[in-house]
């Protein structure tokens, strides 16, 4: 499902308080950091991920790496920090989503 500009707006305004939760350091991306960040974000649906200025990936090779690798979408990109966001499939833990698809 492709985001809408206000959907994406109110998932902005959402992640404003959040602080990040993964980190991208040196060691850059793999397979493993990625189910970890897929792990989290069934549970949360919304999470930031601060890439560290010693990373040898840059901002748009993660968001390449996390769209064509999964099903979560990045919602916004400021500076090194990148704010990520996909549907629950467990319904209990769907409380973003149903705001989301009412807007």
């Amino acid at each position: 499902m492709a985001l809408r500009g206000k959907q994406k707006r109110f998932l902005r305004s959402q992640a404003h308080n959040l602080r990040p939760l993964f980190q991208i350091g040196k060691d850059g991306l793999s397979e493993n950091w990625l189910k970890n960040v897929n792990a989290a974000i069934e549970k949360r649906e919304l999470l930031k991920v601060s890439i560290l200025q010693n990373s040898l990936v840059d901002e748009d090779e993660v968001i390449e790496f996390v769209e064509s690798n999964s099903s979560i979408q990045v919602v916004q990109k400021i500076g090194h920090v990148l704010v990520l966001y996909k549907k629950s499939s467990d319904k209990d833990n769907r409380v973003l989503s149903t705001e989301v698809e009412a807007i």
